[in-house]
């Protein structure tokens, strides 16, 4: 006589073992009630005890929700940082140096640095290979400060060809005329975001990787 072969029980999978390091809101109520049901009658938890529990697991909860919260602020201030980043590409930023190149809209600028009151500041843009002076201007009497020039009608053939101008501008003071430094606008390449919000570098045309905190004008 032949027997129906009997088919195996199933086989149960145990769950998952919890890491009991991780206690959820669930978990701790959990414990609590059980601890509650199963206190000595004769000396039960005092309130003050149930008390400092709750005060602590609020407390341990308030924290994870707090880091939660600054987790996400974070992220959202990394966000607008990049995105500000990127608005600053092909921006001109102010840097100290005599090479200038033209801005997106084809002027060369910058400015002169007097340290005190001058009589007349001239400012004049030679080819930076041939030395041959393009263009002069005369900027006349300006007190002690940054005083600002632009060539905005640059040879078309100069801008163009993105030709480096070299400035050299100079400061009457007393009748006596002396170089002046001077600054000029160079166009932002690209932009590398750092840990900080002041940690930001920039690849300036003809200037090579700046920080941000070398940098004092953006246009």
């Amino acid at each position: 006589m032949i027997q129906s072969a009997t088919s195996a029980p199933p086989i149960s999978t145990p769950a998952p073992a919890r890491d009991a390091s991780n206690l959820g809101q669930k978990d701790f109520l959990t414990l609590l009630t059980t601890q509650l049901r199963n206190q000595d009658p004769l000396n039960p938890m005092q309130n003050s005890e149930f008390l400092g529990q709750m005060a602590q697991f609020s407390t341990v909860s308030g924290i994870e929700r707090m880091n939660d919260s600054l987790q996400a602020l974070g992220a959202g201030f990394r966000d607008m940082r990049l995105g500000m980043v990127a608005d600053l590409v092909g921006q001109s930023v102010l840097v100290p140096g005599a090479l200038a190149m033209p801005d997106k809209n084809g002027a060369y600028r910058g400015t002169v640095d007097l340290p005190i009151a001058a009589e007349n500041v001239e400012v004049n843009f030679s080819d930076s290979v041939t030395g041959v002076v393009l263009h002069r201007q005369i900027l006349g009497r300006h007190p002690a400060g940054q005083v600002e020039f632009a060539w905005e009608n640059a040879p078309a053939e100069v801008v163009g060809a993105r030709h480096a101008l070299r400035i050299s501008a100079s400061a009457t003071v007393d009748g006596v005329t002396e170089p002046a430094a001077s600054r000029v606008y160079a166009r932002v390449l690209s932009a590398t975001l750092g840990q900080s919000a002041e940690d930001i570098t920039f690849d300036v045309e003809g200037f090579g990787k700046l920080n941000s905190l070398e940098i004092e004008t953006i246009r």
